[in-house]
């Protein structure tokens, strides 16, 4: 019974804190805190459960600076939430290259460089996802077959004249026109491109019809970073 009224106690002390228009508080905002009130009195609910028996002062001890510690986590996880995120998703980026890591601002996406030494690319045609190999001397965009039907050209109506020289020598590619092209939440619509034929390319190329829309694009060690 003691537990079940500290609870109610802090539920209640920790509303009349916030109605009172007390600003912020330990970081957050008065609706970010009230959220943690009911929080608060499960966590001290089933402190009460732990200790609603005949237990050694040690055992009590522990126990407290226990459940100290769980709600100083859950406080600090819920104030640093969105730089937690933030690190979480530059972590990923570290960890899987092609995964974009977007800037605070939003203006700017990174990507890492992967084990072969290329920058491979996530994005989408189309709404399609894609996965892409940057590349400043391919002068186009250019797709594999196999992505140019997933993002809805219809290859059968393609002409292969245009010529392009490639890693096994000379060959002709089609020109298209993509409606939509996203890379790390940068899109740009109506961006010229090319078709490879089957079995000339193995990943579509980031070329220099997207990349030349950017304000800018930089490579340094084994970071990608493109601009909006």
């Amino acid at each position: 019974m003691f537990f079940v009224g500290m609870a109610l106690l802090v539920a209640v002390g920790l509303s009349f804190l916030i109605a009172s228009d007390a600003g912020t508080l330990i970081g957050l905002e008065q609706d970010q805190f009230g959220s943690l009130v009911a929080m608060v009195a499960v966590l001290v609910l089933v402190a009460g459960g732990t200790f609603g028996r005949r237990v050694r002062l040690n055992e009590i001890v522990a126990g407290s600076i226990m459940w100290v510690g769980i709600f100083a986590l859950v406080i600090f996880g819920y104030s640093y939430r969105t730089d937690l995120e933030r690190y979480g998703s530059r972590l990923i980026s570290q960890l899987s290259p092609g995964t974009a890591y977007v800037s605070e601002s939003g203006d700017s996406v990174r990507f890492t460089r992967s084990m072969s030494g290329s920058f491979v690319v996530n994005g989408s045609v189309n709404e399609a996802n894609t996965r892409f190999i940057f590349d400043t001397g391919a002068t186009s965009v250019v797709l594999t077959v196999e992505d140019a039907q997933r993002a809805g050209i219809d290859i059968k109506r393609l002409s292969y004249i245009v010529p392009v020289r490639t890693a096994n020598g000379e060959t002709e590619a089609a020109l298209t026109r993509l409606n939509r092209i996203e890379v790390g939440g940068i899109v740009r619509e109506n961006i010229p491109a090319l078709v490879a034929q089957r079995g000339q390319l193995e990943t579509s190329l980031l070329g220099m019809t997207y990349l030349e829309t950017l304000s800018s694009f930089t490579v340094s060690k084994d970071a990608l970073e493109l601009k909006d």
